[in-house]
């Protein structure tokens, strides 16, 4: 059950950046001829809201089918028991803000630039130095390292960022 979850998962998020980049650019021309595509905030749109409707209806279904033998729940339990789940509406909010700049990143560099320097190994290293203290402890050398990813990491974004506008301009001379 692990493994077809995972293979699952894995498709589904494998094919999300192309197909978003099909519904926002229409490259292949699959759209009737005067049809607009979407435009990023649109698809944002849609998206956020079909996350939220899935979302909404696999955690009712797993209250009352849990997987694994875990007893059963019920949606008056889920909305009475706030214990914890204030930090993972904010986490929900703060993924939802980055895929929207994530989107709108992809706008204006691409969409396999903006997935090739999402922000995760950035924010997930700050955090485990900052907030967790993973590295308490470690060597000298170790945050040198670590520091040099961070700063290496923060250039490639602001190189990416520069280069958008050569690109727009490239693109306007070949048109």
């Amino acid at each position: 059950m692990g493994l077809g979850l995972s293979i699952s998962a894995g498709l589904c998020f494998s094919l999300f950046s192309p197909l978003f980049n099909l519904a926002t650019n229409d490259q292949f021309h699959t759209l009737k001829e005067g049809v607009p595509h979407l435009t990023v905030y649109t698809a944002f749109f849609y998206f956020s809201v079909s996350c939220f409707v899935v979302s909404a209806v696999l955690n009712v279904g797993f209250l009352y089918h849990p997987m694994l033998g875990l007893p059963k729940s019920s949606l008056e339990a889920y909305v009475s028991g706030w214990d914890g789940r204030s930090w993972a509406l904010l986490a929900g909010l703060l993924c939802g803000f980055g895929n929207g700049l994530q989107f709108m990143g992809g706008e204006a560099a691409g969409y396999a630039a903006a997935d090739a320097v999402q922000a995760l190994p950035l924010v997930s290293t700050f955090w485990a130095i900052v907030v967790f203290r993973e590295y308490r402890g470690s060597s000298r050398r170790t945050y040198i390292l670590l520091g040099s990813m961070l700063f290496m990491f923060i250039v490639a974004v602001g190189l990416l960022i520069a280069s958008a506008g050569q690109r727009s301009q490239i693109s306007v001379q070949y048109s």
